[in-house]
This record gives structure tokens, C-alpha cells and sequence, in this order.
């Protein structure tokens, strides 16, 4: 007797059929505290080939940098009109574009102090496992003392800052695997 043998698993492309109710390009509300910031991208491959079934899966700390999970524990308040989470599917070109506040900085390991960021975790075809990483603001100041930041080389933490266009939406793209322009993708 003949047998076929297993076939490998992906994240995708079933990701997040069924999920779609999480999808949403506006993580606010008009109640939300905070300053609003648009993020637009695209996600390639290595050769720049459009990726056009990735879902980008948004976590943050609100507007004070308290994350609404009761694993922190910070005195600061909870905004009751901001969730800290959102997906976001790409479009047939690869493009996202999201709306958000720009969270508060938030402690980091060893009472130092991470700056305001956004986690991020890349679902795609492909991907054994979803990939994991972060947005930061050009032009903020604890950038440069961000401790995860900081283990990043020089050359390559770009990949992971957001910058305004000339119309204020910060653009930041993802780049998977094959090319010194990658993103920077984390482990943890």
C-alpha cells in the first residue's frame, strides 16, 4: 500500500476567514483619548512581489501607556473607549491603512522605559508561524533610549519606524525575508 505523505501547514490562507467582525481600519472611537495617527503600508515579498492575503494584527497601550490587559498593572487609567487591538487585512495590492492614537511610553524591563510603539503580528500565505514586529514614531524622543530598540542594529532599525508623509499619515511598510531592506522581525 501506497501513502501520501502529510502535507506541510501554513498560517494561511485561512487565517482569518471567520474572523472578519475583528477586521477594522479605525481602532477609535470618537470618545478615545488621544492624539489620532493614520499608518499606511504595503506588505512584499523578498523580490517586492505584492502580498495580497496578509492580515496585520495591531496591540498597544493607550494614549497614558496603560494597555487595557490585567496583566498591567500600572496605576494609570484604562481607557474605557479604546481596546488596544485591531486587525487589518491588506487589499489586492498589499496596502493597509489604519487609524489609531499614538500610545503613551511604557516601562520596559530592569525600570528602564520603552518608547510609544505598537506591536504588530504578520499573518500571510506561507508562514509556518505569524511574525512579530513593532512600529515605532520617527522624531520621538525615547527612541533612542528604547531598550528594544536599541538591540537593533543601527542600519536596520528603520525598518521598524513609521514616518509621516507630506499629508501626516505615517507610512511604514513590511518587507518579508530575502533582502537587506527586511523588516525587522522579533522573537519573543
Amino acid at each position: 500500500m501506497t501513502l501520501n505523505a502529510t502535507t506541510s501547514h501554513t498560517v494561511g490562507p485561512y487565517y482569518h476567514i471567520g474572523l472578519t467582525w475583528l477586521n477594522r481600519e479605525d481602532l477609535t472611537v470618537p470618545a478615545t483619548l488621544g492624539e489620532r495617527v493614520a499608518i499606511s503600508g504595503q506588505v512584499v515579498d523578498g523580490n517586492g512581489d505584492v502580498v495580497n492575503d496578509a492580515m496585520l494584527e495591531v496591540w498597544q497601550a493607550n494614549a497614558a501607556g496603560k494597555y487595557d490587559h490585567p496583566e498591567d498593572e500600572q496605576a494609570k487609567a484604562v481607557d474605557p473607549n479604546f481596546e488596544g487591538f485591531g486587525r487589518v487585512p491588506v487589499d489586492a495590492e498589499g496596502r493597509f491603512r489604519f487609524t489609531t492614537i499614538k500610545p503613551g511610553s511604557v516601562p520596559g524591563l530592569q525600570g528602564t522605559t520603552q518608547a510609544p510603539h505598537l506591536v504588530v503580528l504578520v499573518f500571510a500565505r506561507g508562514l509556518v508561524k505569524h511574525l512579530l514586529t513593532r512600529i515605532y514614531f520617527d522624531g520621538e524622543a525615547l527612541n533612542g533610549d528604547d531598550p528594544l530598540l536599541a538591540c537593533v542594529p543601527a542600519e536596520r532599525r528603520g525598518t521598524l519606524i513609521a514616518k509621516p508623509d507630506a499629508q501626516g499619515v505615517h507610512q511604514w511598510n513590511v518587507i518579508l525575508r530575502g533582502t537587506d531592506k527586511e523588516t525587522v522581525f522579533f522573537d519573543y
